[in-house]
């Protein structure tokens, strides 16, 4: 799915359309210290084979988001696009 990398928009502090750089929001890093990772060593560690791993289920797409920064004042904000897609946003010119 092609998104345009500039695009003229509201923005909510100058209180007017101005042109926005729009870029894809990515995942953020994951702790390797949190409870659901530390579970899940401990089930992968010893000696009964490949208890957890991949799964079978194929999983429904994720909603796109897309960032927003206002070229005059920086303020950003976050924009979902459409439903859920299977196919990952790209920003094009």
């Amino acid at each position: 799915m092609n998104f345009p990398k500039e695009i003229r928009v509201f923005c909510p502090k100058c209180n007017t359309h101005t042109v926005h750089k729009a870029k894809t929001a990515s995942k953020g890093k994951s702790r390797g210290a949190a409870w659901g990772n530390l579970k899940h060593a401990r089930k992968l560690k010893g000696h009964k084979g490949k208890v957890a791993g991949e799964k079978t289920v194929r999983k429904q797409g994720k909603r796109q988001v897309v960032i927003l920064a206002c070229e005059k004042c920086k303020k950003r904000q976050f924009r979902t696009i459409g439903t859920r897609t299977k196919k990952k946003l790209e920003t094009k010119v």
